[in-house]
């Protein structure tokens, strides 16, 4: 049982592989960083973030809160369309996907084979080639699926001269070309572990997810001299709750059902950048994923039948 601890993060502190899996995300955010300088922020100066608050900062979510889908199964669409695996690796994959979205938990089983599938796949790879082929998958398959909304709230704080960092279990790569893609701080993400720039096959630490998270962002805000409870922290999953309760201004964004409750008895704020339809069915989570996860697998098989 204690292999599965890091799937149950809702009933545990973290562990040591957490307290890892988050300091290495954070050092690969600040190296990022020195490499890509922030850009300039714009003229809005909304209310809140407050102007010039350089000890505030604010951490968004990736999947569903910042872009419709998850960035991981969008990233294995296009490694797939490179042809690092099989049509019936991506279909596995996908229905994985579409459990987590409909149950609204991870099914053990489900994610450590999505876990080891994905390790399999980059192993050997260098991490250079995996960042080149990041910029042209944003560009094919993410760049079109950006909640305008969420966008804008980033886009705010960056207007205040904060610092805006992604905070995902998405590989630290993609989540780093999507944020510069952005005009972002940077990001935080997965951690593999790589030996003179080549992917070994492993983690450091265990998957950027739930407690991992948010001791990312104790971690970075440590390093960056942050003071967490005059920062905010986007999300629209309940397993983010940990990262969270860390800041002073939590925010939901197009929460699944337990997230919009416990935002609504803890009086956060809450925003929904669904379509009505879409925002109605808050009863499956994040209905929209389930929809680009299916739809996407569906064209991709279609598309190498056609190809034959």
């Amino acid at each position: 049982m204690a292999a599965l601890g890091w799937l149950t993060p809702r009933r545990r502190s973290a562990t040591a592989r957490s307290v890892l899996a988050g300091e290495a995300s954070a050092e690969a955010a600040r190296k990022s960083t020195q490499e890509h300088p922030e850009p300039a922020g714009a003229e809005r100066e909304p209310e809140f973030p407050v102007l010039g608050d350089d000890r505030a900062a604010a951490f968004f979510d990736l999947d569903n809160t910042v872009m419709q889908g998850a960035a991981l199964f969008h990233f294995g669409r296009g490694l797939y369309k490179r042809k690092f695996f099989e049509t019936r690796e991506l279909a596995r994959f996908a229905w994985q996907q579409a459990w987590f979205r409909l149950a609204g938990v991870e099914d053990p089983e489900h994610m450590q084979e999505a876990r080891d599938s994905a390790l399999s796949i980059v192993k050997g790879h260098r991490v250079a080639e995996l960042e080149t082929i990041g910029e042209e998958i944003y560009d094919e398959y993410m760049a079109d699926r950006i909640w305008p909304g969420t966008r804008a709230l980033a886009q705010a704080h960056l207007d205040a001269g904060q610092k805006v960092w992604l905070v995902t279990a998405a590989p630290v790569e993609i989540a780093q070309v999507i944020a510069r893609r952005l005009g972002l701080t940077g990001a935080l993400g997965t951690v593999a572990e790589s030996v003179d720039g080549v992917y070994t096959g492993r983690l450091v630490g265990e998957p950027l997810h739930g407690p991992a998270k948010a001791e990312a962002v104790r971690a970075l805000a440590a390093a960056e001299g942050l003071d967490l409870s005059r920062c905010a922290a986007y999300s629209d999953s309940h397993n983010d709750i940990p990262m969270l309760s860390l800041v002073g201004h939590p925010y939901a964004i197009n929460p699944d059902t337990k997230l919009r409750r416990h935002a609504r008895d803890q009086d956060w704020r809450l925003r929904d950048y669904r379509t009505g339809r879409k925002a109605a069915k808050v009863g499956i989570p994040a209905a929209a994923g389930v929809g680009a996860v299916a739809g996407g697998t569906a064209a991709a098989i279609a598309l190498s039948r056609r190809r034959r």
